[in-house]
C-alpha cells in the first residue's frame, strides 16, 4: 500500500492505484529491511592515510529521492527513511569500509559540486561515467547503464532504436544527462540528412513527464530502463519499444561518484568488489528488480559516453 496521503498523491499523478505499492517481484515493505555486508580489510587498507571524510567515521553520500523514483529512492512507511537500490549500494560501501552511512537527498543539479566542494564524500545518482565527467571526478562501477525508450500503451509507435527513429518526435529527457548527449547527438545526424528535428521536452518530475505521456504531448520517454520498466509493471500504461546502450555506440556503466585525484576511489572499489563476491550485491540488485544490468567486478574510471 502507499504509505502516507503525500506519497498517495504522488502515486496518482503518476497513474497508479494508492492500493499498489511496487512492480511485480518487488516487495517495498520487506525491501526496507536494510542489507548489509561485512567489514572488508582490503577496502580499509585502500583509504588514503589521513583522509578526511565529511563527517569522521562516516560516509556521506548524496543521492536521489521521489524525483528518480523507484527503484532508485522513495521513502519508507515511516516517511523519512530513505530506501531503494542507491542507498542500498551506498549501504554495502560504507559497510565494506568499515564506516557509518550518511544519506544526503538532493537535486540531480546539486551533486557535481557538492561532490568537488567536498560538501559529499560520493555521490550515488545513476550516474553514468563518461569522457566528459572523468576529467572533473573519479568513478567505481556498480552496474551497466541501458536507457529505454517507452511510450503510451495504445501508441501507434512500434520501435525506437537509432537515430531516424527520433526525427519529428516529442521526447521527454532529463537535462544534463548522458540519455540527452544521445538524443542530441541522434538529432544532428538527421538534421544533417535533412530529416524533421527532434523536440526534446524537459520536465520538473515523474508526475509532469506521466502527464504529458498520457495526454499525447509527448510521443515518448528516454531514460533509464530500470525506471522506465518499473513504472511499466506498476502501471501497464507504458510499454518499452527500444533500448540503448547508455555509453551509445558502446557500454557504459553506472558508478559510485568520487572527488577528483582524492585517492578514495581505489577503496570504493575494493568495496564493492567484496559485496559483489560475497553476494550481497545481487541480493541488492534483485529486490529491486534491476539483476539484468550487474556487473561480474567494479572497474575505476572504464570507458564510457564519449570514449
Amino acid at each position: 500500500m502507499i504509505y502516507s496521503k503525500k506519497l498517495a498523491i504522488i502515486a496518482a499523478l503518476l497513474g497508479f492505484s494508492a492500493v499498489v505499492d511496487a512492480a511485480p517481484g518487488v516487495d517495498i515493505v520487506a525491501n526496507e529491511t536494510p542489507i548489509h555486508t561485512v567489514k572488508n580489510a582490503d577496502a580499509v587498507a585502500k583509504i588514503p592515510a589521513g583522509f578526511k571524510f565529511v563527517e569522521p567515521g562516516t560516509l556521506t553520500v548524496a543521492i536521489s529521492l521521489l524525483g528518480s523514483g523507484p527503484p532508485f529512492g522513495l521513502y519508507a512507511r515511516d516517511n523519512k527513511t530513505v530506501i531503494g537500490s542507491e542507498s542500498d549500494i551506498a549501504r554495502l560501501v560504507a559497510d565494506g569500509l568499515g564506516l557509518k552511512l550518511k544519506l544526503v537527498p538532493t537535486s540531480w543539479e546539486d551533486w557535481p559540486l557538492g561532490v568537488s566542494s567536498g560538501k559529499y564524500d560520493a555521490a550515488i545518482y545513476n550516474i553514468t561515467v563518461t569522457n566528459e565527467r572523468k576529467t572533473r571526478f573519479d568513478f567505481a562501477t556498480y552496474r551497466q547503464d541501458t536507457l529505454g525508450f517507452y511510450v503510451k500503451s495504445d501508441s501507434k509507435i512500434t520501435a525506437i532504436t537509432s537515430a531516424p527513429d527520433i526525427a519529428g518526435k516529442k521526447i521527454i529527457v532529463d537535462s544534463g544527462t548522458n540519455q540527452e548527449a544521445v538524443l542530441l547527438a541522434w538529432d544532428k545526424e538527421n538534421r544533417a540528412k535533412g530529416l524533421a528535428p527532434l523536440q526534446p521536452v524537459y520536465v520538473t518530475d515523474k508526475a509532469a513527464s506521466t502527464l504529458a505521456i498520457q495526454s499525447g504531448r509527448a510521443d515518448a520517454t528516454f531514460g533509464p530502463n530500470v525506471s522506465g520498466a518499473y513504472q511499466a509493471k506498476l502501471t501497464g500504461k507504458t510499454r518499452l519499444v527500444g533500448i540503448v546502450p547508455g555509453g551509445w555506440p558502446k557500454t557504459a556503466n553506472i558508478a559510485v561518484t568520487l572527488k577528483k585525484g582524492n585517492g578514495l576511489a581505489a577503496a570504493v572499489q575494493a568495496s564493492l568488489n567484496g559485496a559483489i563476491a560475497n553476494g550481497s550485491y545481487l541480493q541488492v540488485l534483485e529486490r529491486w528488480a534491476e539483476s539484468d544490468e550487474k556487473i561480474a567486478h567494479s572497474e575505476i574510471n572504464p570507458p564510457g559516453l564519449g570514449d
